[in-house]
This record gives structure tokens, C-alpha cells and sequence, in this order.
């Protein structure tokens, strides 16, 4: 069935009115808006058995990310991996829990970035603007998050990822299940989707920003940053044409020339390796202990494709790949946090926010 449009019918909109030149026994609709959709990866709604198999089974079924066919995934994942990762991964997650809002980090600093983001267009536009976010695995839903924007009356969307480098993995899926929660709308909003932003200068300046604080906090200058990025099987780059790879080392090259840096003073490495194949490389879990044993024994880690902090950099980078670095002999490992919610982040994502509204506003 389809969704209920709140153009026609009575909506829940506080601003919801009669149209002036309709008669009184009209529907009332609400006053038009813009609406601006933050979507990040997803998070489990807890950490228990079924609450993990939930949000790894979406998250793992989605061909974007496993690209194998159904018929050959399916039984593999729902009858060997979803039976032993969910625990793996819930204990992975009680590490780094928010428990005071019974959330994960990853929800925790979304809803702060958001919030900010939410004052700063406020202050500029007014009610005209709505902000609000979605998660492409687990809750909130994209879809959920599309109709409750429709229903208070965005007859236009402006759906922001927070992914700076494109990714067939992370941006294309998010904006697959955007335009899938849209076919439900009978009155579909007029829609924009955001490029990658991995050489905004703003973003860059943010990320800079970020190391030389966290330079000039540490007890010792580190031998070299790693860049840590997630990683894709290398046959995405190869067979696919994905230009994630390309866009990760371009983040790195303006990092460094916005630091004015050597190229021994930083260097990009690729994380989060599933599977057998061959991913791209090198790896951090590797680098990080080859760099110890090259004598390298004080080194800093950043995460520049993730937004926010989360299992991946909470857990894998300062739990996994920090104990891989002094077990190799390394001694001092610094890692930087994501840009999560620095005032010069959030400068960033309003700047690029304006640049996306020009036309609209």
C-alpha cells in the first residue's frame, strides 16, 4: 500500500493549515520545507545475541557490501557467520558502549553532530529548514526518517551522507535506500544528494586542524601518522572502476601539503580487512607493526573516512591494531579521534550544506 501523502490529507505538521484560495472544508497541509537528511553507517540498537545477528544480517546482505551472489552468501552467512560473529561483535561493542545513554558511540556522536548542525541552519534559515537523521542499517530507519520529513511538509530533500570519500559501500548504498524510501512517497519531494567531499578545503583544514592539536598535546612528537582508512576488496578498484582507493590518497596528499609535511611523515594504510581475498593494501594491523620494527616506536593514527568515532576506531584502532603495534616492539601510539562533532567539522558540513541549498533557499 502506499504511503499515506500529506499533501492531500490531514497532517500532523504543527504549521498545518488550510490553503487560502481552497474552501474551509479542505484539507489542512503543512507550510513548505526543506528538509536536511544526515545519514550515517547504522549501529545495533544493543549489544545481545539477537539485537548483533539483526543488524549484521542487513548490514551483510547488502550487495553493495558483499557483492557474491545470493545463492552462494546466503547460506554462508545465515547459517555459519551470523551464528558466531554476533557475540564476537557484541563484546567488541560492550567495550566501547555508551551505557549512560544505553547507545553506541557511533549514535551518541550523530545526534551531537546533527544537533549542532540543526542550531547553525536554524540560526540562518529559520523554521524553513528541518534537520534530521538516519542510519542505512538499523534504526533510525532511511525510510522512517523520509516520511516523518514528507509528513511535516520538505517538499524538498537534500540527503547528506557523512561519508567524504564516495564508496559503491557506504555512499551509493546509503543513497540506494534513500531513493528505495522515496518510491513509497506518492508525492515525491524534489531531491539532491551530496558528491563526496574529499578535497573540500574545509574538510581538509578540519582534519589538519585536528592532527596539529593533537601534536601539540602529545608528549612526544610521532615518528609518522597513519592514515587509517577502511578498507574494499582490491577487485572493487580493479574490476569495479570504485574510486574510493583514488579519493582516500587524495585526502591524504592535501593533508599532508595543507601540513606542510614530508612524505615520510605520513601515509595511507587500509583497515577492517573480511574475508580471504585480497583487500586493499597495505594493511594497518600490518603497517602499524612493520613501522615499530623499522625502528618507527611512536606513532600516531587517524581515521579521516569516518565521521564519527565507532566500533571501527573505538575498538579495532585503539584496542586491535594499537596491540598489534606493541607487540612488534612499538612503544607510544597516539590515536587521533574522528572529527565527530569539532567546531571546524561541523563548519565544514554546514559550508557544504549552503553550497547544496543554492537555488533552493
Amino acid at each position: 500500500m502506499a504511503a499515506k501523502d500529506p499533501h492531500h490529507t490531514s497532517s500532523t505538521a504543527a504549521d498545518a493549515q488550510c490553503p487560502f484560495h481552497a474552501p474551509k472544508d479542505h484539507p489542512k497541509v503543512p507550510k513548505e520545507k526543506i528538509g536536511i537528511l544526515i545519514a550515517n553507517l547504522g549501529t545495533p540498537d544493543a549489544t545481545d545475541y539477537w539485537s548483533m545477528r539483526r543488524y549484521l544480517s542487513q548490514f551483510l546482505s547488502d550487495k553493495r557490501v558483499i557483492d557474491l551472489p545470493k545463492w552462494k552468501w546466503q547460506p554462508i552467512l545465515q547459517g555459519i557467520i551470523l551464528n558466531i560473529r554476533p557475540s564476537k561483535s557484541g563484546a567488541a561493542y560492550r567495550s566501547i558502549w555508551n551505557n549512560e545513554q544505553n547507545e553506541s558511540p557511533l549514535m551518541t556522536i550523530t545526534k551531537q553532530q546533527v544537533s549542532a548542525i540543526k542550531e547553525r541552519l536554524s540560526q540562518k534559515y529559520g523554521a524553513q529548514v528541518v534537520v534530521d537523521f538516519c542510519m542505512r542499517y538499523g534504526n533510525p530507519s532511511t525510510k522512517s526518517k523520509v516520511r516523518s520529513l514528507v509528513a511535516q511538509g520538505c517538499t524538498k530533500i537534500l540527503f547528506f551522507p557523512l561519508y567524504p570519500q564516495y564508496a559503491g559501500a557506504t555512499l551509493a548504498t546509503a543513497n540506494d535506500e534513500f531513493f528505495r524510501a522515496l518510491m513509497d512517497e506518492t508525492w515525491q519531494p524534489a531531491v539532491r544528494t551530496m558528491s563526496p567531499y574529499c578535497d573540500d578545503p574545509s574538510y581538509i583544514e578540519a582534519l589538519a586542524h585536528s592532527i596539529k592539536k593533537a601534536y601539540s598535546e602529545a608528549e612526544k612528537k610521532p615518528d609518522i601518522l597513519i592514515c587509517s582508512y577502511h578498507g574494499l576488496p582490491l577487485r572493487y578498484l580493479t574490476e569495479n572502476g570504485d574510486p574510493y582507493h583514488c579519493h582516500c590518497h587524495k585526502t591524504t596528499r592535501l593533508l599532508k601539503e595543507r601540513l606542510g609535511w614530508e612524505d615520510t611523515e605520513i601515509m595511507t594504510t587500509f583497515q577492517s580487512r573480511f574475508g580471504r581475498e585480497e583487500w586493499l593494501q597495505p594493511y594497518t594491523v600490518e603497517e602499524v607493526a612493520k613501522q615499530a620494527e623499522m625502528g618507527n616506536k611512536n606513532i600516531a593514527v587517524c581515521a579521516p573516512a569516518f565521521s564519527a568515532d565507532c566500533i571501527e576506531t573505538l575498538e579495532e584502532i585503539n584496542e586491535e591494531i594499537k596491540e598489534s603495534f606493541e607487540e612488534a616492539g612499538g612503544e607510544d601510539f597516539l590515536y587521533i579521534p574522528c572529527l565527530n562533532d569539532e567546531t571546524k567539522h561541523i563548519d565544514a558540513l554546514v559550508g557544504l550544506i549552503d553550497k547544496n541549498l543554492l537555488g533552493w533557499i
